[in-house]
Parts: C-alpha cells; sequence; structure tokens
C-alpha cells in the first residue's frame, strides 16, 4: 500500500509570501494564482499534463522573486510528495509538439539537483512574464526538487508555443518519473538502496 502522496508548503520572506500544495495522486486539478497571468498558464500544464493536484498562491513585490520562489516551493512539496522514493519509475521523459514548436524533457529523481536548459527564446518577454524567467524557474526547480532535468527545443518559431509545449513536456515527464512500478513496490530505484531527500 502506497502512502498518500502530498505535501504543502507556506513561504514568507521580505519579498514574497507563497503557499503551495501538491498532490502526485491527483486528477489534474489547480488553483494557480501568482499575480502573472502567463506563469499561471505555464503551471497549470505541469498539473494538467502530469496529473497532479496543485493549488499556488503567490505574491511579491517583484515578478523576479515571485518566479524563483515559486519554483522553490513546487520543488520542496515534490521532494516531500515523494518521500523516500520507494517504488517510482525515477526516470522519465516527454517529447511535446505545439503547432510548429517541439520541446523534450527528461528527468531522473536521482537526489541531486542539476538543470541543463537549452531553451532560447526571441522575445524578452510573453504576455506578462520575462521569458528569462522560465529558464530560472526550471532551474531552481530542479535544484530544490533534488532531480536532474534535461530541457531542450527541438524546433519552433512562435515563443508562447514554445514554452507551452515545453512546460507541458515537464507535466508528462513529471508524471513518468513519479508514477509507482508495482514491480519495485518497497524498493528504492537505485543501486545504492537510497536516493538522497535533503
Amino acid at each position: 500500500m502506497v502512502s498518500k502522496r502530498t505535501s504543502t508548503i507556506t513561504r514568507e520572506t521580505g519579498e514574497t509570501k507563497i503557499s503551495v500544495t501538491l498532490s502526485l495522486d491527483g486528477g489534474g486539478k489547480f488553483e494557480i494564482n501568482t499575480g502573472s497571468k502567463m506563469l499561471d498558464h505555464m503551471l497549470t500544464h505541469i498539473a494538467q499534463h502530469g496529473i497532479f493536484d496543485i493549488k499556488i498562491r503567490a505574491s511579491g513585490w517583484d515578478q523576479h522573486h515571485v518566479v524563483e520562489d515559486v519554483a522553490i516551493s513546487l520543488g520542496k512539496v515534490l521532494n516531500e510528495a515523494l518521500g523516500d522514493k520507494r517504488g517510482i519509475t525515477r526516470m522519465g521523459y516527454a517529447l511535446v509538439p505545439m503547432d510548429e514548436a517541439l520541446a523534450i524533457v527528461a528527468v531522473d529523481i536521482s537526489g541531486r539537483g542539476y538543470a541543463a536548459i537549452e531553451a532560447p527564446f526571441k522575445r524578452k518577454k510573453i504576455g506578462d512574464l520575462d521569458t528569462d524567467l522560465l529558464r530560472h524557474f526550471l532551474e531552481t526547480f530542479a535544484i530544490e526538487a533534488r532531480l536532474n532535468l534535461h530541457a531542450k527545443f527541438l524546433g519552433g518559431t512562435n515563443d508562447h508555443h514554445k514554452a507551452e509545449a515545453l512546460f507541458k513536456a515537464l507535466g508528462r515527464a513529471l508524471d513518468s518519473a513519479t508514477k509507482i512500478d508495482k514491480r519495485i513496490l518497497g524498493k528504492v530505484p537505485s543501486t545504492k538502496g537510497t536516493i538522497e531527500s535533503s
């Protein structure tokens, strides 16, 4: 029997106030309000295509700090919800098209935070969000979730389409990696017998 894989974190600093709840075995439900419509839009793709239930409330005086602290909090709740990682598939990837755009994301829930991002945008903004903050979000999320994350654009001309493909692929890759494999119930998917969580 797998325990309930959920976690909640509240993070309050002089710059931001963040609340994040994550259920790994959800149905793709989301309630997300970060103060940026475009960031909300990207995060809903993680919930819907990862089939996670996610609630996020975030506020702050500077967009950079809000994006960074949401990434920190979401990474931490993912790591906590996974517990000791027993029975998880551990690795996952997704190749996702969005019209002319194509993105690939691969993850390994290894206990080591690392990000390799090859996802350049032509514009400085998509909607109300600085495009550079999407890269920063992914890097920060990977470090706090203690996973390896590789993300790359394989094609695309429209920055909005490229960003959507990227976050849909992230959701799908995380869904694959966090799934319970019944063949290894009770076992940690590592030759070391453990995956670091802190």
